[in-house]
């Protein structure tokens, strides 16, 4: 069921002031990824355990399978039974309809990557584009995430390694980012320093120099994508110098797969699936907890 207006607002206000309480007590929101109700369960269990505000996030396959209604329902129905701090992002939307249509469900974060789904767009369209979802968004108060280019990679686990060279000719800028974020109003920027979606067989570098001047030019929240595969002293540097919420994917979606070809293989007459899944929720759970305290979010909850 559909939640209302004001417990939009409400649970918009709630997240604004958990984005606010990170970047004064430098700690990072994460966002996880929710591929299905295993994952929502692993990454609830992670927030009960230890004390931390979270986010889950889908893009547009997960809304395609899952519904944006049934997405709310799940997270509401689950904060109610754990006690969790815990808000819903809509990662990558790819057009201003997908994102209008999450701020009316009452989603509390809402990414619009318009280069995402086209490569070619021009800056001034992906102003344009952000700009009208910002406004829209002021309807609940959502907090609006946006870059000014394609962000590469993708969500998988990689056998190729990445050419760092090729992946810092998009590295955000300070003035690229300055301009961008005056132009659109957006809340939140998505920087790009070393982060890349995806899992590789060699680890990411993070250029913290590049952060801290991203992060001298500009007043809004930044965040982080494809943080999966990243040393740990990273996202400890990131968020010290102000990074606010690290999304991850792609570390728990290994977790999940190889787990559960194990539990297949042990148990090879088992079919109720149901019976299966102790193991696999475990593993994504332990990944979340692991994350979670990379980003000094241990305690960092409020009473809900």
């Amino acid at each position: 069921m559909p939640i209302t207006l004001e417990q939009a607002k409400e649970n918009c206000k709630k997240a604004r002031a958990a984005v606010a309480r990170a970047r004064r007590e430098k700690f990072a929101l994460g966002a996880f990824n929710l591929d299905n109700q295993e994952t929502l369960i692993a990454v609830v269990r992670a927030a009960a355990a230890t004390q931390a505000p979270v986010l889950v996030e889908v893009s547009h396959g997960e809304v395609e399978l899952l519904g944006l209604e049934n997405v709310r329902d799940m997270v509401d129905n689950y904060k109610a039974e754990y006690g969790v701090e815990i808000y819903i992002n809509l990662d990558h939307s790819p057009t201003v309809e997908a994102s209008k249509a999450a701020i009316d469900m009452g989603f509390e974060f809402i990414h619009i990557d318009v280069s995402q789904a086209d490569h070619n767009a021009t800056e001034e369209e992906i102003i344009a584009r952000t700009k009208e979802v910002v406004e829209y968004a002021k309807r609940t108060g959502a907090l609006v995430e946006s870059e000014p280019h394609y962000f590469g990679g993708g969500s998988n686990k990689f056998t190729k390694a990445f050419d760092y060279d090729e992946i810092k000719k998009t590295f955000s800028t300070p003035e690229g980012a300055k301009t961008f974020v005056e132009a659109t109003g957006i809340d939140t920027f998505a920087a790009a320093i070393g982060n890349l979606h995806g899992s590789y067989p060699v680890p990411k570098r993070l250029d913290l120099d590049l952060l801290k001047e991203v992060r001298a030019a500009i007043d809004c929240n930044i965040s982080l994508h494809g943080g999966s595969g990243t040393p740990t002293h990273y996202f400890e540097d990131a968020v010290e110098i102000g990074v606010t919420k690290i999304n991850i994917n792609s570390d728990m979606r290994v977790a999940y797969r190889n787990t559960l070809e194990k539990v297949l293989k042990d148990n090879k007459s088992e079919f109720a699936v149901i019976k299966l899944m102790d193991e696999v929720i475990t593993a994504v759970q332990e990944v979340v907890e692991s994350k979670i305290k990379a980003f000094n979010a241990v305690g960092k909850a409020q009473p809900q």
